[in-house]
């Protein structure tokens, strides 16, 4: 139980409810190591500057610094399986073509022609190559970046193949994903992320997972508003009523590891403090949402002698696995349940839990520093038989769709995340019409907001850094 017992250190204050870790301890199934680690630190309280969200200037400085510089999710291993396969990642004005050149080898290559400078293959684009040819003047590169060939060598004399091969950015796998970096002399993806985070996305074994449904949406907010909308549970009661009879919001646990990744752990199965008393274990099991329910029967169970949380934790184990083809008699009622929120700086989150087992991706728009393209991939595990499904095709949305328009979207989900759309719009031209010049944050449940915002500060801070042969 979180109690205030006479004077606290400024972010000592908490939820006077039962904290996230007492509940988990309740659990039949119990939970490793990962979920019942804390890692809180106070990173002062200050006001954060809003010209970060609406100065076209910070923008240029982040496309130059902070872009260039971070490790990003470009695609996952299953995109590109095999040699030769492909797919373009776009970060603001920059494209990288990754690809497989190599059973054991991903290679992510700047996409520009060294003749003058066409790019070699459509943004958005994905597929199979034997070779990188520029659709203008034919220049021509091998899939591992050698140089091909040049139309009309006899005039390019001045030109040598051995030393035009293709730039590259660094390329590391890790759970499945391919992650890029356009800075040399950037650590590696290992030290980026420290060693408590990096050891529980190793724990999830997210390789194990295939995109099961990818939406993407674009809309009028800044990248970091998108980004930051998602990062505190302090919202729900106001923004998602609907389901806070299952979900402790306010004694959500908070989480910061080094410089790059922050989480939050929020339980499920269990009502907001918000609304104490209010609600039978029955009605908080009967609201119950999931971010997946294609898996779930139509007839919800009843609570019995127990709690919503033990016979939803029960249900789940049972109805995901089959649904799935996998085991989980081992995994525990918190994975089953509850949302771990992690933010890998700058643009993804990841959410290794089985009910919300979800990824974010965040990218500026290369146009425009008021809008944001937003993507939701929803992972399954892996059948334990048969063959390895394909990754889902992006479902792009215009402007005025909701995300339950996406076949396939859970449409209480959908809800959920057309709900915080509607906040951003807002809090994007509030922004701009302020006459107070910064953001205030609580200093707990807001912390991962500071602490991005903090990242933020120190690479636009550096000088700028362009990718170069």
């Amino acid at each position: 139980m979180n109690m205030e017992t006479g004077p606290m250190e400024p972010g000592d204050a908490r939820c006077p409810a039962i904290s996230t870790q007492d509940i988990i301890a309740r659990d039949k199934v119990a939970a490793p190591g990962w979920v019942r680690s804390e890692s809180y630190a106070f990173l002062g309280s200050e006001d954060v500057s809003n010209d970060r969200y609406i100065d076209p200037d910070y923008a240029r400085r982040e496309m130059e610094s902070l872009w260039t510089r971070t490790w990003q999710f470009a695609c996952r291993e299953e995109h590109i399986p095999e040699v030769g396969d492909y797919q373009v990642y776009d970060i603001g004005r920059y494209s990288l073509i990754i690809t497989r050149v190599a059973p054991d080898e991903i290679r992510a290559y700047v996409n520009a022609c060294l003749h003058r400078g066409t790019k070699l293959r459509a943004s958005g684009s994905a597929g199979f190559a034997s070779e990188f040819k520029c659709s203008f003047h034919g220049w021509s590169w091998n899939i591992d970046g050698s140089s091909k060939g040049i139309v009309c060598p006899w005039d390019f004399r001045h030109v040598d193949p051995a030393s035009n091969s293709l730039p590259q950015a660094r390329v590391q796998t890790l759970g499945g994903f391919v992650w890029i970096n356009m800075d040399p002399a950037a650590p590696s993806l290992e030290e980026y992320l420290g060693p408590d985070a990096l050891a529980h996305i190793r724990a999830w074994k997210l390789e194990d997972r295939y995109i099961h449904l990818h939406v993407q949406k674009s809309f009028p907010a800044n990248w970091k508003l998108t980004v930051e909308a998602f990062m505190e549970a302090y919202h729900v009661i106001e923004t998602h009523p609907q389901v806070a009879p299952s979900n402790a919001d306010a004694n959500t646990q908070y989480d910061v590891y080094g410089d790059h990744v922050n989480r939050f752990i929020s339980c499920l199965g269990v009502a907001s403090p918000h609304l104490d008393g209010r609600f039978s274990e029955q009605d908080i099991l009967d609201q119950f949402t999931v971010g997946d329910a294609s898996v779930l029967c139509e007839d919800r169970p009843t609570v019995g002698d127990g709690t919503a949380r033990q016979a939803m934790a029960d249900l789940f184990r049972g109805m995901f696995g089959q649904a799935t083809g996998s085991d989980l008699s081992e995994t525990s009622d918190s994975e089953m349940l509850d949302c771990f929120s992690y933010t890998i700086f700058p643009n993804t989150y990841l959410f290794p839990g089985v009910s919300l087992p979800m990824v974010y991706r965040f990218r500026p728009d290369p146009k425009d520093h008021r809008r944001c393209i937003y993507e939701v991939f929803f992972m399954r595990p892996v059948p334990t038989e048969g063959q390895r499904p394909e990754p889902a095709e992006p479902i792009i949305l215009t402007d005025d769709q909701s995300f339950c328009d996406a076949p396939g979207m859970d449409a209480g989900f959908g809800r959920i995340l057309d709900q915080d759309t509607d906040n951003l719009f807002l809090q994007q031209e509030g922004l701009e019409a302020s006459a107070k010049r910064g953001l205030t944050l609580g200093n707990y449940q807001e912390i991962r907001i500071r602490h991005f915002e903090q990242a933020v500060d120190r690479y636009v801070a550096m000088p700028p850094h362009r990718p170069t042969r």
